[in-house]
């Protein structure tokens, strides 16, 4: 992972890159804020190095840049793949085993 990245996402249970704009951005953090969590989000179009994260963002292989999620210090991907996470139940897991949510 990018330096960049791994400073942002490091010792941070869930992280957000989202934009303000973005509505899947919005739908992601919902999720995330309904079981209880507390995601870092970063807005990239409010932040100086935006251009920086978005290159690192798509050297991991992201088409669209936002929403993409860490969970536990992990890339999980964007909103399709959170969603599959969702229905799957493996969400919940991913969330306790990162500490972001005990119950």
């Amino acid at each position: 992972m990018d330096t960049t990245l791994a400073g942002l996402v490091q010792d941070k249970p869930v992280v957000i890159f989202s934009r303000s704009t973005c509505c899947m951005s919005h739908t992601v953090k919902s999720l995330i804020l309904s079981y209880g969590a507390n995601p870092t989000v970063y807005e990239l179009d409010q932040m100086p190095n935006r251009n920086q994260i978005e290159r690192a963002l798509v050297q991991l292989g992201r088409r669209e840049v936002v929403p993409t999620v860490f969970i536990g210090q992990k890339y999980i991907g964007g909103a399709n793949e959170l969603m599959s996470h969702q229905v799957r139940g493996t969400l919940v897991p991913l969330l306790r085993e990162a500490r972001a949510i005990w119950l």
